[in-house]
């Protein structure tokens, strides 16, 4: 979720204009005592709570780690003693998603391009997610989500009587078709094969009427052969990149017990802007297994924004004024987001890596996913990926102001 994305003010008096008018047709929803036992048809294990009851989380870890020492083992390689494990958290941020694009091309030219066990992605994160996952081949993909898409391609903007009569300012038309342009049915095939060796590939989104944090296991979803696979991999993506009011949810469809239901899903930053593991996780992953993680853990955190708030010469007029104050909190929950995982990296003795853009980035923005705007910004991310420049081992504790921009 962005701090500028479609300049959230309309959204409020969206909100309240529709809250006046029928409702769009929807299955009823999941009531919240049964919130846990939905379910997709054909895919038991394609997703879980981090919120709650740590227990189905904690055993798809050691199910993951199964997978992997079985492919190790395969393979002839020794198993007594795992490899270090290196994670990658991707950040939502818009079309600023360029960052994490052009840092991931630049440690692809410079030859230290990482292969993460587990990879996350959170709204624009969600788009980069399975790419950078699935590595290096993948990397022309990246730069033309980067550097070669327009507003046109991404939203499919409504009037203003359209928009408020419906369930979002815009549709999602344009991205669900570029998002099925890059997510054939080899890229799902590809994801599995890495899903069987006990790589991860995690995408959150928020499920609305829960009001609740949903990650979502893709690589299980590639790999469970099911036939709305491709399609549910898609819709998540989606769904992750879909701020509320401002762009159509996506709703999609489960079951309990037989009975079916919707949901409606929408920007994982709703909730969260960048996430790994709740703070608890290695205390109980030992108390479940019976022993302590012998592996070294690598945390890369990739936020596709500043870590300083950005400074606005802010009219006095009520949709600006609310508008302003809707960016800075959106752009204080990413920060606090990133810090949070710095301390639960510190606790957990992890080793820490941060790449987020600097004040010395001032490049013009004029509009959401301005081409202009998003080369400059690869190129100024390939440029610290290239040079090993792109990694900070801890959030800056203090920074100057950047120039408006």
């Amino acid at each position: 979720m962005a701090a500028s994305s479609l300049r959230a003010a309309p959204i409020l008096f969206a909100g309240a204009f529709l809250s006046a008018c029928a409702a769009l047709p929807r299955l009823e929803a999941v009531p919240p005592e049964l919130t846990e036992r939905a379910a997709i048809q054909g895919i038991a294990d394609a997703r879980v709570w981090l919120d709650r009851d740590l227990g189905p989380f904690i055993q798809s870890v050691i199910q993951d780690s199964n997978r992997e020492v079985e492919a190790l083992r395969s393979a002839g390689e020794p198993t007594d003693h795992l490899p270090p494990v290196y994670v990658l958290a991707i950040s939502g941020g818009g079309d600023a998603g360029a960052f994490a694009a052009g840092i991931l091309c630049g440690c692809t030219a410079r030859g230290d391009r990482l292969q993460f066990k587990v990879v996350t992605g959170t709204s624009v994160g969600a788009l980069i997610a399975p790419f950078a996952f699935l590595g290096p081949q993948y990397d022309d993909v990246l730069r033309n989500l980067a550097t070669a898409i327009g507003p046109a391609d991404v939203l499919g903007e409504r009037n203003t009587l359209a928009g408020l009569m419906s369930d979002g300012m815009a549709s999602t038309e344009p991205l669900s078709r570029l998002v099925a342009k890059y997510v054939t049915p080899d890229v799902l095939a590809a994801v599995a094969r890495e899903f069987g060796r006990g790589r991860v590939l995690q995408i959150a989104t928020t499920n609305l009427d829960a009001g609740r944090h949903v990650i979502w296991n893709m690589g299980a979803i590639a790999s469970s052969g099911a036939p709305n696979a491709l399609d549910l991999f898609r819709r998540i993506m989606v769904a992750s990149t879909s701020i509320p009011g401002a762009v159509s949810p996506v709703m999609i469809d489960v079951d309990v017990d037989g009975k079916r239901f919707q949901e409606m899903h929408v920007d994982g930053g709703v909730i969260s802007q960048v996430f790994l593991y709740p703070s608890p996780f290695l205390a109980e992953l030992e108390k479940a297994t019976g022993r302590p993680l012998d592996r070294e853990i690598h945390m890369y955190v990739i936020r596709n924004g500043r870590l300083q708030p950005d400074w606005s010469d802010t009219d006095r007029r009520t949709l600006a004024i609310t508008g302003r104050a809707i960016n800075v909190l959106v752009q204080a929950q990413g920060i606090n987001d990133v810090h949070r995982l710095y301390e639960i990296a510190r606790h957990d003795a992890v080793d820490f890596n941060l790449a987020y853009i600097g004040p010395e980035f001032a490049h013009t923005h004029p509009e959401e996913f301005d081409t202009a705007y998003m080369n400059a910004l690869y190129d100024y991310a390939y440029g610290l990926g290239s040079t090993g420049h792109a990694w900070h081992n801890s959030p800056p504790q203090q920074t100057e102001m950047p120039e408006s921009h």
